[in-house]
């Protein structure tokens, strides 16, 4: 057949600022990124969604945006700040999706203009989904306030809502235009929320850096207090160690493979089964310590290196296990999570293991009977990996 060939490619590029105040009037930062922001627009507007808790946590926030955009002008600010219900309820009900459309139609924002988030990352990548369909993309910032969206979700390319009862089943891969990590704003984090980002911190350190993961075994008891110096650290080793691997072979995932999603295959499912009543991060530092124990019954990571992570997850105060992560048939909901994991990403099967700390293995095959045996060594509150 005759045919015509078409082939180009698209360059991304985004910044991720660590700052404190970002709408302190003497903070000049955000104003200086939208100026400098390349546009042919002679007004560019903005406008804000927040997440409802972080504005009752912080209810000057609004007033301060206010300020901020009458004395910094290089943007138009639609005086009407949204404010939206955080956590997985903003990405499990539509209808919040369509208001931000609907708000980004009525206020006229337009590719030129900007459409900012502020909250965790369940805000993140519902508006993130939102400014990435309108127009066909305007131009999105993120403003994460948690350690989990300030170190993982919040710097990276993926946006989207839960569908059909399944986490993230509709979204998109587009990159926000900056992203703005303000520490002031893990203050008023509750010790669950402060906590629950770690388990990625855990995570990539895993898969990427044993260096890192030596530092949080290090730094366990600071990052537990909230010492501040250790958990801004924290936050900019793990964001960087998550950049770099999207800037590799695959940023918008077309394989089957997602590294970066270790211990995440069960995390998921669990998050769904409880109806998001344990937390991301929760889930996931559960999902580490079974891939862990997993990783070293099928003979890859050294049963004392397993150890080592089951104990850093309990140190940093996580529960490593929860009932329905058992495995008592093929039919158990933590297996059917492990197929729809496959179907999400499409293709084979493909899980990270570890091989040893700090480098990760990919496998196609996973053995429920060992998923069993993990499940039931965790099970057993404390005891040695080895028993």
């Amino acid at each position: 057949m005759e045919y015509l060939q078409q082939s180009f490619s698209v360059r991304f590029e985004y910044k991720t600022f660590f700052t404190s105040g970002l709408f302190d009037l003497s903070n000049i930062g955000f104003n200086d990124f939208i100026e400098a922001d390349s546009t042919s627009a002679s007004i560019k507007k903005i406008l804000f969604v927040v997440d409802q808790d972080v504005l009752k946590a912080k209810p000057e926030l609004a007033d301060k945006i206010r300020r901020y955009f009458a004395i910094h002008k290089a943007a138009q600010l639609i005086p009407e700040i949204i404010a939206m219900p955080g956590g997985e309820i903003i990405k499990n009900d539509e209808s919040y999706f369509s208001r931000v459309l609907e708000i980004i139609n009525q206020y006229k924002i337009d590719r030129h203009s900007y459409v900012a988030a502020i909250g965790g990352g369940s805000i993140l990548d519902m508006v993130g989904y939102a400014s990435a369909v309108a127009h066909r993309g305007v131009k999105h910032i993120r403003i994460p306030t948690t350690v989990l969206s300030q170190n993982d979700s919040g710097v990276g390319v993926k946006n989207s809502i839960n569908y059909f009862g399944k986490k993230n089943f509709l979204g998109t891969f587009v990159p926000p235009v900056a992203v703005f990590n303000d520490d002031q704003f893990l203050l008023t984090l509750s010790d669950r929320d402060y906590r629950s980002g770690i388990a990625e911190a855990i995570k990539v350190s895993l898969i990427k850096d044993a260096g890192f993961f030596e530092w949080l075994e290090q730094n366990a008891d600071a990052l537990v207090a909230r010492d501040m110096p250790t958990m801004k650290y924290l936050i900019k080793r793990c964001a960087e160690l998550h950049l770099n691997h999207i800037a590799g072979l695959d940023p918008f995932e077309k394989g089957s493979s997602r590294p970066l999603d270790f211990g995440h295959w069960s995390a998921h499912k669990l998050e769904q089964l409880t109806n998001f009543k344990v937390l991301h991060g929760e889930a996931v530092a559960m999902g580490i310590a079974l891939d862990t124990v997993y990783s070293s019954l099928s003979g890859r990571i050294s049963t004392e290196d397993a150890n080592r992570v089951v104990n850093l997850i309990k140190k940093i105060g996580f529960e490593i296990t929860h009932p329905l992560l058992e495995v008592t048939g093929d039919d158990s909901p933590i297996l059917i999570g492990l197929q729809e994991f496959r179907e999400h990403l499409g293709g084979e099967l493909t899980i990270m293991l570890l091989e040893q700390i700090g480098v990760g293995e990919e496998v196609h095959e996973i053995n429920p009977l060992l998923v069993k045996k993990a499940g039931e060594i965790l099970k057993s509150e404390h005891a040695a990996i080895s028993a």
